[in-house]
């Protein structure tokens, strides 16, 4: 084992529904895995494979059937002031401004300070979106939309930053440049990420790890670690190095070459 205490650590976790006529479906089971300070990890699986429902267990959203999810060696509820979510809808409020809605996080924990208003304001400089603070959410592109969503998480120094599916609703082009923003967000905040994803390729080039998620009931079957150099580039896709991790992803989740 590292000496380095995870910053979370998955232990044995398992989801177990229970429905009114007495059946149960078992979505997932047996989920280990630490995450490390500043690591970058991306969970890929099927879809209805349990990811989201990890996610949101490791978020306290969700509370799990069996085993413990530890944040700095403490039960996740007792951490959540630990914890940000990024989801895959922005879901900003419309009649807030872009500033004010970065804000609402330290205006629910009561510290919403001319500190904590500095450091938004630098949050949407570092996004790029300094001159859109005054600026409402429906004058802004998708991907605008989800940078401020980024910067809400990222305003009450969080110290896990968990993100489902953040890009699945923008276009290709979005997507691909969101990818590089949240890269380069992430080398200079150097927050620990989770991050659910659909697509092979973006997993493999955002993340030092890649989970992989077995199908019914979801169960980690792999936990590759891709060493490929950063800052990744547009380049990076087409080394051979890449191919082969995609294809060893797309292997183990039966995928056909070409479809992720």
């Amino acid at each position: 084992m590292s000496a380095i205490e995870p910053v979370i650590s998955v232990r044995d976790v398992g989801m177990t529904y229970s429905a009114r006529d007495g059946s149960r479906n078992t979505v997932l089971r047996g989920c280990d895995f630490d995450i490390a300070p500043g690591e970058f990890v991306s969970i890929v699986g099927q879809s209805g494979g349990g990811k989201t429902t990890l996610l949101k267990i490791i978020s306290g959203l969700l509370q799990n059937t069996e085993g413990e999810v530890l944040v700095r060696g403490r039960d996740v509820t007792e951490a959540l002031r630990d914890i940000a979510m990024v989801f895959q809808s922005p879901t900003l409020l419309p009649w807030r401004n872009n500033l004010a809605n970065v804000m609402l996080p330290m205006e629910f924990r009561k510290r919403a300070t001319p500190e904590a208003r500095a450091h938004a304001r630098e949050l949407l400089d570092l996004v790029g979106l300094g001159d859109k603070a005054k600026n409402y959410s429906y004058e802004l592109s998708g991907g605008m939309q989800q940078r401020v969503s980024i910067c809400r998480a990222l305003v009450s120094h969080p110290e896990i930053l968990l993100m489902d599916e953040p890009f699945g609703a923008l276009d290709a082009m979005t997507r691909d440049s969101m990818n590089f923003e949240l890269q380069r967000i992430w080398q200079e905040t150097r927050r620990s990420v989770l991050f659910v994803t659909h697509s092979i390729p973006e997993a493999v080039w955002l993340a030092d790890r890649v989970l992989v998620v077995g199908d019914r009931p979801g169960r980690i079957i792999a936990d590759i670690r891709v060493d490929l150099p950063r800052p990744r580039a547009k380049e990076t896709r087409y080394l051979d190095e890449f191919a082969e991790l995609v294809a060893q992803v797309e292997r183990l989740l039966g995928v056909e070459a070409g479809i992720s």
